[in-house]
């Protein structure tokens, strides 16, 4: 075991588009595999095909990639163990044999009884105040089903093709223990385990028989999954037994829940946070509900996938901020928590904010281009009529105070209009007649000015408010709202020199004229 190569898999089930918290899921399995050297499969685990969604297995692969998650093998890539979708493994008789050999063991049973006679036991149970009724080692006894019946009575069913399902036969009140990562030991009594449905009807595996088969046959080395399936795990320990493959079965991990930002209960994809719950838009072709994704929110994948790190992960340090290779380097179970992530739409706003602000000029003014040109062809106005390198100093100026690239037009379209109102707050304060004769002073200064940059305006502005024995700071955010219209924004004399002396002239000149008009 200890030389044995380390190998992850997701697998989830395309019955919609794929949750954040399945993300993370998937995210830990790969930075686990990636840290040792190992392999990240994806496995489409589709044997209800009851819940099927159109689309949902094109979105969960999309996904991932945009999430930064490489996949070494699986439905989209191929590999040594295709096919990856359980409904084909099916096909070829994968898990039929193991069912059977369940059955010939003594380990399992085949079970007759119709839907309206497993309705009648349930309500016997509960009529009897049986805490959790369930078909068990108790009320097994009282269904027909190849314990109860004879050996005559079971071969006519079946050759009858009378309808059966194959359950996992739990033995009465026994220990079952096993090692979670994450969890420590965990102990159960097979009384509290029921006796799982393995193969239905239709010879479709449930996820029970399925998962297990596949990775054992996938060589899968360690199963993460969510701790939903913790209450699962202890039948999965007893199948893993009875087909003998104990010594090799995958450690397992069950992962902590991602709660609501009030830590009340499990986030769920309708979560009214504000925020996606999913990293993609996802339309629901069988409800016509549409998700929004936090790819089309502006994120970047690198802050979504930091984010979701972050979420049950911690490094042991005061590090927030990780790259996906450092997120590799640093990853183990053993810090991962056992209780759930309370889910903080600020905070993964605030992930998004410090990758924008470790981006160049460059790479955003790229991204604000195709929202300045919607925007000024809005007013009427042309792109081209802007410089790359002035939209870069836009850029460069705003992302400070922004979350996504989308805001930097709200926050700065005064660079590319001038401004048509000015702050009525700031004006009722600061406008007056001595104020009046500033502006126009500096406007006078500006005009002469041959070296227009942000240390030379800045020089002046205080030069004209000494001379004129005022102070500074009394009319500097009077001034700004001259040339922006608002009361607040990027370093003030930066700006200056990036809207250019005729500009700023020409702004100062209009407020003069306009401001109380």
């Amino acid at each position: 075991m200890e030389n044995r190569r380390v190998r992850l898999r997701f697998a989830p089930s395309p019955t919609g588009g794929l949750h954040m918290g399945g993300v993370r899921t998937a995210l830990f399995n790969y930075l686990f595999a990636k840290k040792h050297g190992g392999d990240f499969l994806l496995r489409i685990e589709d044997t209800d095909q009851t819940r099927y969604v159109k689309g949902a297995e094109e979105y969960i692969v999309a996904a991932l990639e945009w999430s930064g998650i490489k996949i070494d093998e699986g439905v989209s890539v191929g590999g040594p163990h295709a096919p990856y979708r359980q409904s084909e493994r099916k096909e070829k008789g994968i898990y039929q044999k193991y069912a059977d050999q369940l059955v010939a063991s003594g380990h399992a049973y085949y079970a007759f009884d119709t839907a309206e006679e497993l309705d009648a036991m349930r309500k016997r149970l509960e009529a009897a105040k049986v805490a959790a009724p369930q078909y068990n080692s108790v009320s097994r006894q009282t269904m027909r089903n190849s314990t109860t019946l004879s050996e005559d009575e079971v071969k006519k069913l079946l050759d009858a093709k009378t309808p059966y399902v194959i359950r996992l036969k739990v033995p009465r009140n026994e220990e079952i223990r096993f090692h979670d990562i994450i969890r420590g030991w965990v102990v159960v009594n097979s009384s509290q385990v029921d006796d799982k449905v393995l193969l239905k009807s239709d010879g479709m595996p449930t996820y029970h028989l399925a998962h297990i088969v596949d990775d054992y046959l996938m060589e899968i080395s360690h199963a993460v999954r969510g701790e939903e399936w913790l209450p699962s795990a202890p039948a999965h320990i007893l199948i893993y037994r009875y087909l003998g493959w104990e010594e090799v079965m995958p450690q397992l991990a069950h992962l902590p829940l991602i709660l609501k930002p009030d830590g009340n209960g499990k986030l769920s994809k309708r979560d009214k946070s504000g925020l996606p719950m999913f990293p993609l838009n996802w339309h629901d072709e069988n409800t016509g509900e549409n998700y929004l994704g936090y790819r089309e929110s502006g994120f970047f994948p690198e802050a979504f996938a930091n984010m979701l790190a972050m979420l049950g992960w911690n490094p042991g340090t005061t590090q927030e901020i990780f790259s996906m290779e450092e997120l590799i380097q640093n990853f183990s179970f053993e810090r991962v928590n056992k209780s759930g992530a309370k889910f903080d739409p600020e905070k993964t706003k605030w992930y998004n904010q410090q990758y924008l602000r470790k981006k160049s000029d460059a790479e955003l003014a790229k991204l604000f281009r195709p929202i300045l040109q919607e925007k000024l062809n809005e007013q009427g106005l042309s792109i081209d009529n802007f410089g790359v390198s002035y939209i870069e100093g836009v850029c460069k100026l705003v992302k400070e105070k922004s979350h996504f690239v989308a805001e930097f037009w709200e926050s700065g379209k005064y660079f590319f209009i001038a401004p048509s109102s000015y702050d009525a707050d700031v004006i009722k304060k600061r406008w007056n007649e001595q104020a009046a004769s500033f502006i126009q002073e500096i406007s006078v200064a500006y005009r002469d000015l041959a070296d227009f940059t942000f240390e030379e305006t800045e020089k002046t502005f205080k030069a004209v408010a000494e001379k004129m024995g005022i102070g500074a700071g009394s009319v500097m955010q009077l001034f700004r709202v001259c040339l922006s219209g608002v009361g607040g924004g990027p370093v003030l004399f930066e700006m200056v020199e990036l809207l250019g002396k005729n500009e700023v002239v020409k702004r100062l000149e209009h407020a003069l004229v306009n401001i109380n008009k």
